[in-house]
């Protein structure tokens, strides 16, 4: 799986930082691509990159403030003309997304080529598609906010087929057999399958947040995650301003990278009042603080093989 970042900045774009998107790249799970946000200029950031939009085929937003949202409609109508004919698109977000795009499509007179399903969250949401798990918590950003967990399935472990034809099994469909269940019958004799395959590949595990200050169900979303995206908006002096707005101070993030046993955070959302000269000046200075952590400020088309 890869997760690229195609715009980083928060609240405003920048001549360095578009504003908020995610895509996240299935394969080999899926041949498809998981947007999630879709702030002003997405596809535009799009273009500038090898993302099909006829690929896209969910669309996850984390909450109406039009950061996150403002680049949707633009999207779904380039997608009619770029591939996504007749390819469903499954839209997840708070309650009033799907009004959004109605009235924006309707008062600009725009008809999309493919069908929406619009699923709205109150509280959370537990969802599956092709094997997978995607969960989601309200967060505290004094407006309805959600993080998502998504949880790629396990993949079971490689057929030893040395093994299977020292017992005198040769390649064939019973091979499925033994690769699917617990145990197999071979000329009337019970085998363990675990004896004849490599160990099961667990499914990475990701977590992206919208925006938050701290609170309960962030570890819920972020408990033992391979990747934890979250917003970086405010990176030094006091928490101040980010309790005023409803946002996560740096040392907020960085103290539930280290509760939550996440393996790394990759952070956006930043603030246009830091430049990037600035950003790397404190990235210095946060990794002396916090040595055991590992974390990494964003940029626009950051690409990450989880």
């Amino acid at each position: 799986m890869e997760i690229t970042f195609l715009g980083t900045g928060a609240a405003l774009p920048t001549k360095e930082r578009n504003t908020q998107a995610i895509a996240l790249n299935l394969e080999p799970y899926s041949n498809s691509i998981w947007l999630f946000d879709a702030g002003e200029g997405t596809q535009h950031q799009i273009l500038h990159h090898s993302i099909k939009l006829g690929k896209i085929n969910h669309i996850f937003i984390t909450h109406m403030h039009g950061d996150h949202i403002y680049g949707l409609p633009g999207i779904l109508t380039s997608r009619s003309f770029q591939g996504g004919e007749n390819k469903p698109l499954t839209i997840v977000g708070p309650r009033g997304i799907k009004e959004y795009i109605e009235i924006t499509l309707q008062a600009s007179l725009s008809r999309l080529n493919y069908p929406i399903t619009f699923i709205e969250i109150d509280e959370q949401l537990h969802y599956q598609h092709e094997g997978i798990t995607v969960t989601a918590y309200h967060l505290n950003h004094g407006v309805p906010s959600f993080g998502y967990r998504i949880e790629a399935p396990t993949t079971p472990g490689k057929i030893n087929v040395a093994a299977l034809r020292e017992i005198g099994m040769e390649p064939g469909p019973k091979y499925q057999e033994v690769k699917d269940s617990e145990t197999f019958i071979f000329n009337d004799k019970i085998y363990q399958s675990s004896e004849f395959k490599g160990e099961a590949k667990v499914g990475p595990k990701i977590a992206i947040f919208g925006d938050t200050m701290p609170c309960e169900n962030e570890l819920k979303i972020a408990h033992g995650v391979d990747v934890l995206v979250h917003e970086s908006t405010y990176i030094d002096g006091d928490r101040t301003l980010a309790d005023n707005h409803h946002h996560s101070h740096i040392a907020d993030v960085l103290s539930l990278l280290e509760e939550s046993e996440a393996k790394q955070a990759l952070l956006n959302h930043i603030s246009n009042r830091y430049n990037l000269n600035d950003i790397d000046k404190l990235y210095a200075e946060l990794q002396n603080q916090y040595p055991d952590l590992k974390f990494k400020f964003v940029r626009d088309f950051d690409t990450f093989t989880i």
